[in-house]
């Protein structure tokens, strides 16, 4: 099946790990970085835009870690935490936003609308800080799940004040949960075995180690929601490290509270837990993952799903958005390629 997409232009360059939590079983990489006819092979060394993966591989093991130490407390109010929100409580027109906590940054749950384009007016954190605070809610916090960037990039400023460093900082600093080979903005270095992404429309060239995600450029390519670029093995290590964490103490977190981002909101029709979509009928993980599966996409063709009671997961990094985001042929494809993985686990 991945062979076929790769004839078919649906991606240039394809890595797939499947696994349990003693190490991975099956490895496999296809095609090359881009469609240049001289571009590297794509390999298991082949580095991706991991895109929304940063929501669930730094972002949320970062929450989970300042929540344990109660630096970052998941029912937390967000005007008590930001200097620039402090006041909100006290203007009526901002008496919603008074309300939203961490965990509802987590679950999607803030009321944030879907999607903004802040990079076209705005740079930088405290311009962006700004700009989320002053976006209408599309619901009031805690009453509907829209999955939503926005309210990631917040949780990605929360966590720095609360690490008082940056978050490529903080991640850098604990490689016993993120493998030291999943990095914001990669070194140059990395280039000639980095997956290209979308042809700039501006430059004319194809994006390679820059974020394609342009609100994420716009913080310097460091954000809450995207920025993470890695291989399918420091992913797939990364998953073996969560599904430790189910049945024991890691540095990662210890096995309720493990449990407790993985469990699926209350709210009607959500899947989000915190930080981590769940398993449903339509999800990208195909029909045959345990119902308490946990997992990821990411914008530029990248996935992570974990059968934490099976013992199982499967990292697909592709570059799908590889020359242009509007061939999207991988959305059919992905959920047969896991029922056919599920179908040959051993």
């Amino acid at each position: 099946m991945l062979s076929s997409a790769l004839d078919a232009r649906a991606f240039s360059a394809c890595t797939v790990e499947v696994g349990h939590g003693s190490g991975p079983v099956w490895q496999r990489a296809y095609g090359r970085t881009s469609f240049d006819p001289d571009a590297a092979p794509c390999t298991l060394d082949t580095v991706f835009d991991l895109a929304s993966l940063t929501k669930v591989v730094a972002t949320t093991a970062l929450a989970m870690r300042h929540a344990a130490r109660g630096t970052l407390p998941l029912d937390a109010r967000v005007v008590n935490r930001l200097s620039n929100w402090r006041d909100l409580g006290a203007d009526s027109a901002f008496a919603d936003r008074a309300r939203m906590t961490v965990r509802q940054l987590l679950d999607h749950s803030a009321g944030y609308p879907a999607h903004l384009d802040l990079w076209e007016y705005a740079r930088g954190r405290d311009a962006i800080e700004l700009a989320i605070r002053d976006t209408p809610l599309a619901h009031p916090p805690g009453t509907t799940a829209v999955y939503s960037d926005l309210g990631f990039m917040l949780l990605g400023f929360l966590l720095e004040d609360a690490g008082q460093a940056p978050l490529d900082r903080q991640i850098a600093a604990m490689p016993e949960v993120i493998a030291p080979g999943i990095v914001f903005t990669p070194p140059a270095t990395w280039r000639p075995r980095t997956a290209a992404t979308e042809i700039d429309r501006v430059t004319g060239e194809s994006l390679v180690g820059v974020v394609h995600d342009e609100n994420a450029r716009a913080l310097g390519g460091v954000a809450g929601h995207a920025g993470l670029f890695g291989t399918a093995p420091d992913v797939g290590a990364h998953a073996r490290l969560v599904l430790r964490t189910f049945r024991q103490d890691t540095p990662l977190g210890r096995p309720q509270q493990m449990r407790e981002f993985a469990r699926q909101s209350q709210l009607a029709g959500s899947s989000r837990a915190l930080g981590w979509d769940t398993m449903r009928p339509t999800s990208s993980c195909g029909s045959k993952f345990s119902p308490t599966s946990i997992g990821h996409t990411g914008f530029t063709g990248t996935s992570l799903w974990i059968d934490w009671e099976r013992d199982r997961y499967v990292v697909l990094l592709t570059n799908r958005v590889h020359p242009t985001r509007e061939y999207d042929a991988l959305v059919k494809l992905r959920p047969r390629v896991q029922d056919a993985i599920a179908d040959a686990f051993v």
